[in-house]
């Protein structure tokens, strides 16, 4: 049961995370805006660069990007939280059983894999050249994210025993 009761305590520690980081993006709004508008805008990439076609300079655009970050991330607080719950609650159960409540807790975890590793590392990171800033560049905390995730995941998905 300790095994079980891990990957439960893990998966909460996940919704916790991402329940601070969609707090910290409601009420300090525009500390996380800055980053996102700077990034789509490309204007610390380097000079002269032939990327910067694929700059977006328009503010209602940083905001729809902006908002739809938030609202991924408040999504995979609640599934991590929904899966953590379901794990906990299907702690004493069967192999089988606890197995079965994982779903939730796997969909969370690749939530999150997928906005920080597609939406930062790649879109942000490649696609608008974000690894180019000195300023604002999220890769290296989006990179710690997608490991811890991706370690959570890969925890969470390991085989069952009766006794674990």
């Amino acid at each position: 049961m300790t095994i079980r009761l891990s990957k439960c305590v893990l998966v909460l520690g996940v919704a916790f995370f991402c329940t601070l980081v969609v707090f910290n993006n409601l009420t300090d709004y525009d500390s996380n805006f800055q980053f996102v508008r700077h990034v789509l805008q490309m204007d610390s990439t380097f000079p002269g660069n032939r990327g910067m076609w694929r700059a977006i300079n328009s503010a209602a655009f940083h905001h729809i990007a902006y908002d739809f970050v938030i609202l991924w991330e408040a999504l995979t607080a609640a599934m991590a939280w929904w899966g953590g719950i379901q794990l906990l609650r299907a702690v004493k159960a069967t192999t089988a059983g606890f197995a079965a409540a994982k779903a939730q807790s796997v969909i969370a975890l690749t939530m999150g894999i997928v906005l920080w590793f597609v939406g930062f590392i790649a879109v942000g990171g490649e696609w608008y050249l974000m690894w180019q800033s000195k300023t604002w560049n999220g890769q290296d905390a989006a990179f710690r994210l997608v490991v811890v995730l991706g370690i959570v995941l890969l925890y969470v998905v390991g085989p069952e025993t009766e006794h674990g």
